[in-house]
């Protein structure tokens, strides 16, 4: 496939990414009590399947098909993308589900072919993140509640990035002793995913306890410890890495503490957003300026600007769970919307950078 070809596939798979992102938020807005117009208040049910699904699903697809570099590794975010502007539409969720299903089947395999070529533990937790969002998918297919899926999905989003950090620490190769403890994370949030659906209560805790020993392998092991004391752009994202690992950790906490995942309500919402929001958006912060120029073919130039929309998440975060821990509507509604306000100061710095990496490029204007 050329790289023309291959950016003219791209660009409008984003596009539809950040349609899933910008309608999920406005549907947690309004699960939040936010005043919105019918046709977003009818897609409040829909918000975990947009942002799980519409957009980190087609994010990752779009990001593993430009890796594989052939045409049908492009199937896994075209048709997660196709699925959620389905669900957008207001087709039946049968169907969206459905799209979003077959998405994670080409990610599977996709993932499969990766760990085949190149027998690494990272491959092999890539591919088990990719089984965990089929899996996830398929009980909302099957119509079952959507609280059903989210352990699937909360194993999709961190096995897939602790799958990146480990691929990156073969700079500095952890011990044969450090491994194990890997491995054991993963044995343990795999094996809660799976009870999960058997004892919800057990095993969402088990969930919590995998994700806190997986946050501290993670803090220990990141090559982001030496990074951070460096300047500009590592800097930055060793910052995002740390924080993020301190959001998984305190997500982990929460569930445990509670004795396992509730089905709704504060520690529900405390517990996610630790995990979704502060963990996963934090490592989304933190590697933009490295996936869009392997994706998009365009430069992102570091801004100092960057820690702006990085703070915002951090501190509304903040808010809205210490809304959750002292049942407090409105600072957990505040929480939420500058959650929101967050992620669209980081869409549009980044594409301020891409625009100012476009004209540092063409070079001056020639009169």
């Amino acid at each position: 496939m050329s790289a023309g070809f291959s950016v003219a596939w791209r660009v409008p798979l984003l596009v539809l990414a950040f349609a899933s992102l910008f309608a999920g938020m406005a549907a947690g807005l309004v699960r939040l009590g936010w005043p919105f117009p019918k046709p977003i208040v009818e897609m409040a049910l829909l918000h975990g399947p947009l942002m799980a699904c519409g957009f980190f699903g087609t994010v990752i697809g779009l990001e593993r098909a430009v890796a594989l570099s052939r045409r049908w590794g492009y199937l896994a975010p075209l048709l997660s993308s196709a699925g959620a502007a389905a669900a957008i539409a207001g087709l039946p969720a049968q169907a969206a589900a459905l799209l979003v299903a077959l998405g994670s089947a080409v990610l599977l395999a996709s993932s499969v072919v990766f760990y085949r070529r190149q027998r690494e533990l990272f491959t092999l937790t890539l591919a088990l993140g990719a089984l965990c969002w089929l899996l996830g998918n398929l009980q909302w297919l099957a119509g079952r509640p959507i609280h059903t899926a989210v352990p699937f999905w909360i194993g999709f989003l961190v096995l897939t990035i602790a799958g990146e950090r480990l691929e990156l620490s073969r700079v500095l190769p952890p011990s044969a002793a450090a491994r194990r403890v890997f491995v054991a994370a993963l044995a343990i949030l795999l094996g809660a995913i799976a009870w999960s659906t058997l004892a919800w209560g057990a095993g969402t805790l088990l969930l919590g306890a995998g994700m806190l020993l997986l946050a501290l392998w993670l803090m220990r092991q990141d090559v982001a410890r030496r990074t951070v004391k460096g300047r500009g752009l590592p800097r930055f994202i060793a910052i995002c890495l740390l924080t993020g690992y301190g959001w998984l950790a305190l997500s982990g906490v929460v569930i445990v503490a509670s004795g396992g995942l509730a089905y709704s309500g504060p520690g529900y919402d405390a517990a996610l957003h630790a995990v979704l929001l502060g963990f996963v958006f934090s490592m989304v912060f933190g590697h933009a300026p490295i996936i869009l120029p392997a994706v998009l073919r365009v430069a992102v130039p570091y801004a100092a600007y960057f820690y702006v929309p990085l703070a915002l998440l951090h501190l509304s975060l903040l808010l809205r769970v210490a809304g959750d821990w002292y049942v407090a509507g409105p600072w957990r509604a505040w929480g939420g919307a500058l959650n929101g306000v967050a992620l669209i100061a980081f869409v549009l710095g980044t594409i301020a950078a891409v625009l100012r990496g476009l004209a540092a490029k063409a070079g001056p204007r020639r009169f």
